[in-house]
């Protein structure tokens, strides 16, 4: 059996994207830019595509821009805003817990002059708001906080922290990166005072190497990619038509039916936890389970669980799920290549023996249970196994 758990990595590409995809790759292939009809019928399809996404966020067409993935948009919404708006200062708020496509590029405009206070999270994860109210001042121009946490699956208080930034200085902008967030939250960006969202295709079962940013009218950004002038001369280059129209079909299919694909992998979730629990030496990383009564932005996301495993090392045991037919993680995808101890870990409190045994189990909403089940017998039978090579000095 293939038992696929790494869907905040990346998700297989649903059918129906697929088709769409292939469709406007052999129908509608011309250039958005080309005068004739070939290129309306393409400049057709990619506003129709910004319509279809900006009616998922309740947003205007015109404040959607497409980008090749979560990572420009990450960039884009903090160089591009943070250079375009730093005659009213250069101090950028954001947590200890963010992607690394959000603190490289801080860590970019640190060396340009700016300054990054980087917020502290629970053991849960979350930034609390009254640290962000304490944090913020006259000359703060960004505040940067994902949604879902890609490693541990918490949740930010999005809507506490949007009326927060608003209610101190209506000028802050406020950017969320939703990447592991869109498509498992209905995100209004109005709604919870966000100016600047960043969401990837290949998160959603699209494409990979496409993704959009939505920019709220008004909001100053510098583009980062100079050429022909395309999408309001905000982001350069011919459109890659095939990857927006299956973006946009990938959005449209993830909120169909949403509330019942999202209880199906809390359930999931559940049983999951409920089998890693039953096996001694396991610890779940951020939250347990679902609170009773909490808002949209509070608790865990439905789809991943970050648990460690006491004197196992994560690669060793991720190598033997793999032999299995089990793929999992034992981080964030972006940065396997570059193998580090996980700075969420780390700002979370995770006791030292976890940093480097604790693997990322993530859902999509096409598992099952049986798949789940099997997962957890393979855990119960490898883990014991695995601890006595390492108990007896194997490791």
């Amino acid at each position: 059996m293939e038992v696929y758990l790494d869907n905040a990595a990346t998700t297989k590409v649903d059918q129906t994207v697929c088709d769409t995809v292939m469709e406007m790759m052999q129908k509608d292939y011309g250039n958005p830019s080309s005068l004739h009809t070939k290129g309306f019928e393409a400049e057709k399809a990619v506003r129709a595509a910004a319509h279809t996404i900006a009616r998922c966020l309740k947003v205007d067409d015109k404040e959607i821009v497409f980008t090749s993935g979560g990572t420009e948009s990450n960039n884009m919404a903090l160089i591009g805003a943070a250079m375009a708006n730093q005659r009213r200062g250069k101090h950028i708020i954001t947590s200890s817990i963010e992607h690394a496509s959000v603190y490289n590029p801080l860590i970019f405009l640190e060396e340009q002059g700016f300054e990054v206070t980087y917020l502290p999270v629970d053991k849960k994860g979350v930034v609390r708001p009254e640290t962000l109210k304490k944090a913020l001042r006259p000359d703060t121009i960004l505040v940067s906080i994902m949604c879902v946490n890609n490693e541990i699956g918490t949740i930010e208080p999005l809507d506490q922290l949007g009326k927060i930034i608003k209610s101190c200085n209506p000028e802050t902008l406020f950017h969320v990166d939703a990447i592991q967030g869109f498509g498992k939250r209905k995100i209004y960006p109005r709604k919870l005072g966000i100016d600047l969202l960043s969401v990837s295709g290949h998160k959603i079962y699209g494409p990979k190497g496409v993704g959009f940013l939505y920019i709220r009218d008004k909001v100053k950004v510098h583009p980062l990619i100079l050429g022909g002038g395309q999408q309001q001369d905000r982001r350069s280059g011919t459109e890659n038509v095939p990857g927006i129209a299956g973006l946009a079909k990938a959005a449209e299919l993830a909120y169909t039916d949403f509330e019942e694909k999202q209880e199906r992998m809390y359930k999931l979730r559940d049983r999951l936890i409920a089998g890693l629990s039953s096996i001694d030496g396991v610890v779940i990383h951020g939250y347990l389970s679902r609170p009773e009564g909490v808002g949209e932005f509070e608790g865990p996301a439905p789809h991943i669980v970050s648990a460690g495993f006491d004197d196992i090392r994560a690669e060793v045991l991720l190598h033997a799920l793999e032999e299995r037919g089990i793929y999992v993680s034992s981080g964030s995808a972006c940065s396997s290549n570059h193998p580090a101890i996980s700075g969420t870990l780390k700002a979370i409190g995770v006791e030292r023996k976890y940093l480097d045994a604790t693997l990322r189990f993530s859902l999509s909403q096409n598992t099952t249970e049986e798949e789940m089940d099997y997962c957890i017998e393979q855990l119960q039978a490898l883990v014991p196994v695995l601890r006595k090579y390492t108990r007896g000095g194997k490791r």
